[in-house]
Order: C-alpha cells, then sequence, then structure tokens
C-alpha cells in the first residue's frame, strides 16, 4: 500500500525552504531506502521545493512512497515557465536579484532535478504556474 506525505509551500520563505525534504529523506531512511537512491530523491525535492520558494507564491509538494518507486509532484502558483528547453539548461535562472544575493538562483535548479531523476515531466502556464512529476526508482 502506498504512503503520502504533503506539503505546503510558502513562496519568498526562505526560513523554511527545506524543512519538507528533510522530513522525506528521515521518511526515507526509515523505510530502508538505498543511500544513495536517498541521496538523488532528497536532491531532486530539495531543488524543486527551493524553486517553488525563489519563483511562486506558494505551492505543493506530495510524495507517494510505492515500493521500489518514490513519485513526487511540486505545483505551484508562479509565473509559469516560458521556455522550458531554455530553463534545463546549466546556468540559466530568471531568478530575482535579491534571490541570487541570497545565494540561489544559480540555474542548476531543473538540470539538478533531471540529473537525479529516473522520470521528469514538466507542464507549465505562463502566469499560472508550473507542475513537476517526478519517479526515483529504488
Amino acid at each position: 500500500m502506498a504512503e503520502i506525505l504533503e506539503f505546503d509551500i510558502t513562496g519568498g520563505d526562505f526560513i523554511q525552504a527545506g524543512k519538507a525534504s528533510s522530513k522525506i529523506k528521515k521518511k526515507l531512511k526509515q523505510l530502508n531506502i538505498d543511500s544513495l537512491a536517498v541521496k538523488r530523491i532528497v536532491v531532486a525535492i530539495y531543488e524543486a521545493e527551493l524553486n517553488v520558494v525563489a519563483h511562486a507564491s506558494s505551492g505543493k509538494l506530495t510524495v507517494v512512497f510505492e515500493p521500489g518507486v518514490v513519485i513526487v509532484t511540486v505545483s505551484d502558483s508562479g509565473p509559469g515557465i516560458e521556455n522550458i528547453g531554455q530553463a534545463m539548461e546549466a546556468g540559466f535562472s530568471t531568478a530575482s536579484k535579491k534571490v541570487r544575493e541570497m545565494g540561489f538562483g544559480a540555474g542548476m535548479g531543473l538540470p539538478n532535478i533531471k540529473k537525479n531523476t529516473d522520470e521528469l515531466v514538466i507542464e507549465s502556464k505562463v502566469g499560472e504556474g508550473t507542475t513537476l512529476r517526478f519517479k526515483v526508482y529504488c
């Protein structure tokens, strides 16, 4: 039977950023998931969580733990991604100056998510928001 965890993410709240990925890491360890898979999953979730914090007003993170696979959905109410192909290029960023001054927004979020997942689907509508769905097999 699948287990599901859900988290709300508040845009601009860098103090809370990373809390969901920390809780998920703890759960993955409780489930005795392979340490390399844990690392990949947590990196991808952290990057997705930070993208919501940096770019959107709010978001929701849902993690489904099934035997052999972890399925993650991250949806936000944000500006959307104008050009997904360009956003997937390492170093491309639309982060604000303020976000960059805090040490975020280097344009590695989506490339790191892709690198650490086995399947990734990105849907985005400019002016409405973005949804990422990814899977990591473990």
